[in-house]
C-alpha cells in the first residue's frame, strides 16, 4: 500500500520540489499551503508522515506539530520540520512541540528520502 505524505509550506515552489522528490520514490502526496489548512485536512484524513515548514501564515509549523499531537491518529505519526531556521532554540521548540526531526533547507533529496524510509520503517 502506498504511503501518504503531507507536505506543508506556503511556498508553492518548495511544495513542488518536495512533491517531485516524494512521488519519484513512490509516495503519495497531499499538499497544504499553511498549518491551518494542514490541520483541517488531518482532522478528517490520516497520513503516514507530515513534512512542514516552520514560518507560514495563519499557523506556523511548530504550532501545527503541537496541534497534530493532540489528535489521537497523529500521536505517533512522524512529523518533520523542513525549514531555513537552524537555531538551536527553534529546534528545541520544535522538539518540545513533538517534532520527530528537523531538516534545514535547501534539502538534499536523497537525505530526505533516507530519513523518510528510516522513520516509516520504524512506524
Amino acid at each position: 500500500m502506498q504511503r501518504m505524505i503531507m507536505t506543508v509550506d506556503d511556498s508553492t515552489s518548495m511544495r513542488q520540489m518536495v512533491k517531485a522528490t516524494l512521488v519519484s520514490a513512490g509516495y503519495g502526496v497531499v499538499e497544504a499551503a499553511d498549518g491551518q489548512e494542514a490541520l483541517d485536512y488531518a482532522r478528517e484524513n490520516p497520513v503516514d508522515l507530515v513534512i512542514a515548514d516552520v514560518n507560514m501564515p495563519r499557523m506556523d509549523g511548530i504550532t501545527l506539530v503541537r496541534e497534530l499531537r493532540t489528535l489521537s491518529g497523529y500521536r505517533l505519526t512522524p512529523l518533520l520540520l523542513l525549514t531555513t531556521e537552524s537555531s538551536q532554540d527553534k529546534k528545541f521548540e520544535g522538539k518540545r512541540a513533538g517534532a520527530t526531526g528537523w531538516i534545514v533547507k535547501p534539502f538534499n533529496p536523497n537525505q530526505l528520502l533516507a530519513t523518510l524510509d528510516r522513520l516509516l520503517s520504524a512506524a
